[in-house]
């Protein structure tokens, strides 16, 4: 993937990049965020205005499109913007009336203990918990299928955050469970209809075939198969392939995060983008058709989104893997922010929560820097450098530039060398993703196959680590910065004020052009103020050892404004 960036000023380059879906991804956005804290009645009232405010442009597009091509373009895409917002706000109005008037709304309401009945529908994830509380949490999520509250048994199907502690850190999707607990509503922004605190731990009455179940199942076989590497590699190398961290130390945990290289413990677009440019590359190894070899990297991303656990974020993670790579390599240079609004909008439709997810917005701000800044970036690099290792660093780059707000906002620190540390881990991330995704099926059916891509990955993997120690405890590892907005606009302002730094340290020749010629325009200006002031002036230069003078006009007229050869020292002829 990083070797396919070419330079951008080619004719390919040269193309404006389409705007056009960029309305559609903030009315969809805005309505999607609104839609999290507002109950169901405001939600259908905005789907309604949007919906006429769309309506009305249609028909002004259409009268203006005889007129003006371009007020006709301009008036069809905001009615297109208005009707997929008003579609997310229809969504929103559905999920709020589910949680104000569901099966669960009067359990909630009440506030007593029930019995439940539930459907596994999530892998146990485990929620960080005081250590003096004294046992572990664990959540998942479930559908309900019948309630007994007060005597009552309310059937019907709604969504339900489960938080229990002991026996539910075993609980796998397909199950169907009983447990007992109460229900309480959830917050603001949360997608399900209510939360339950199990008191119990849950009984498993049937349990059905379910794929995440059996991925769950390969994914600890794979950490098992891992276990003899150092703990640094057989902790890091499954979070990093698939996403598992319960091995991952908490010492490098927080090594991790302090160099900005978190995103590496868990599967994130580049994951993705490796997987399907792994496949890409043996398809045209093969020799295939290119529409054969859509088909079989389409299916290998679906192979690897299904082994790693079909979870949103993973869900979310391929979509922006498979435009970041279309942004690197595809041949539609301009449209590459098209396919990003595109994916956008798809997943605010199918899922409005994501709108207050930070790791969406995350997502989305890395993918965009990719997709703007990256190519260009890596063409201002001279052509001394291979192009695999512009990409390198084009790519971290951009994706910090655009992300560095939104990370100080949630940890108001600052990182100098998370930049490099990505750097150089960045060649050995592809060896680890692509190795150890090849180990994950063979560690649970031919184990001993699986020991060769594991010794490599986990070496490459322990290397990570390393580096991640390493720049973890160098001087100034982690510098405080400001909080709140001023810490955000002070981190906007540096990413906005480093893209014109990168490109004067990559063209000096270019700065000192410019800085020659910016003098020279002062030199002119000065010339005429200083004539039209005092009407004499004498002006001196020194060039290849040799004085030159000369003397202006006495009286100031159209000659006396005459260009000075030279950018020297200007003074007042005595009188």
């Amino acid at each position: 993937m990083a070797g396919t960036v070419e330079p951008a000023g080619g004719a390919t380059a040269s193309k404006r990049t389409d705007l056009r879906l960029v309305p559609a991804v903030l009315v969809t956005w805005s309505v999607a965020l609104a839609g999290a804290f507002i109950d169901a009645a405001w939600s259908a009232s905005v789907a309604g205005v949007l919906a006429v405010v769309g309506g009305l442009l249609l028909v002004g597009a259409r009268r203006r499109g005889a007129a003006s091509v371009r007020a006709g373009t301009m008036a069809a895409t905001l009615a297109l913007a208005c009707v997929l917002g008003a579609a997310v706000a229809v969504h929103c109005a559905v999920v709020a009336n589910t949680r104000e008037t569901g099966p669960l709304s009067e359990a909630v309401a009440r506030g007593g203990g029930v019995f439940i009945q539930l459907l596994v529908t999530g892998m146990p994830a485990e929620v960080p918990t005081p250590s003096q509380s004294g046992g572990n949490r664990w959540s998942v999520t479930a559908t309900s299928l019948e309630l007994t509250s007060n005597g009552t048994v309310i059937r019907g199907s709604a969504e339900v955050m489960v938080v229990g502690g002991t026996g539910w850190q075993d609980v796998r999707p397909g199950q169907s469970i009983r447990t007992s607990g109460t229900l309480k509503a959830v917050r603001e922004g949360q997608t399900q209809a209510a939360l339950l605190s199990a008191s119990s731990a849950p009984i498993i009455m049937t349990s059905a075939f379910d794929v995440r179940r059996s991925a769950g199942e390969v994914r600890r076989q794979f950490v098992a198969a891992s276990s003899w590497l150092p703990p640094d590699a057989a902790g890091l190398m499954p979070g990093m392939v698939t996403g598992d961290t319960t091995a991952l130390l908490e010492s490098l945990e927080a090594d991790m995060k302090t160099t900005g290289m978190t995103h590496l413990t868990a599967v994130s677009g580049a994951n993705c983008s490796l997987v399907l440019g792994g496949f890409i590359l043996l398809a045209r190894c093969l020799r295939l058709t290119r529409p054969v070899a859509g088909v079989l990297a389409a299916c290998g991303l679906m192979a690897f989104v299904v082994m790693v656990g079909p979870d949103p974020s993973v869900l979310r993670a391929a979509v922006m893997g498979t435009v970041g790579l279309a942004a690197l390599i595809g041949g539609l240079r301009g449209r590459s922010l098209t396919f990003l609004c595109l994916a956008t909008i798809v997943l605010l439709l199918l899922d409005p929560s994501m709108a207050a997810n930070v790791g969406f917005l995350l997502s989305v701000l890395a993918t965009l820097g990719i997709v703007l800044l990256a190519t260009r970036v890596a063409s201002w690099m001279p052509s001394s450098v291979p192009r695999w290792l512009a990409a390198g660093v084009a790519v971290p780059l951009s994706a910090q530039l655009l992300c560095g707000p939104v990370i100080v906002a949630l940890q108001p620190q600052c990182t100098p060398y998370a930049l490099i540390a990505n750097v150089v881990a960045g060649p050995l991330v592809a060896p680890v993703t692509i190795l150890g995704t090849i180990a994950v099926p063979l560690a649970a059916t031919l184990p001993w196959l699986a020991v060769v891509p594991i010794a490599v990955a986990g070496t490459c993997a322990g290397a990570v680590a390393g580096l991640a120690r390493f720049f973890a405890h160098m001087p100034g590892a982690a510098l405080p910065w400001a909080e709140g907005p001023a810490g955000v606009v002070a981190m906007a302002t540096m990413s906005l004020l480093s893209i014109p730094i990168v490109w004067m340290l990559l063209h000096p020749a270019g700065v000192w052009g410019r800085v020659l010629g910016v003098h020279h325009i002062i030199v002119l200006l000065l010339e005429r103020g200083v004539i039209t002031k005092h009407g004499r002036l004498e002006a001196c230069k020194e060039t290849s050892g040799r004085n030159y003078q000369w003397l202006l006009p006495k009286t100031p007229g159209p000659r006396a404004s005459r260009r000075i050869p030279s950018a020297g020292v200007m003074r007042r002829r005595p009188p």
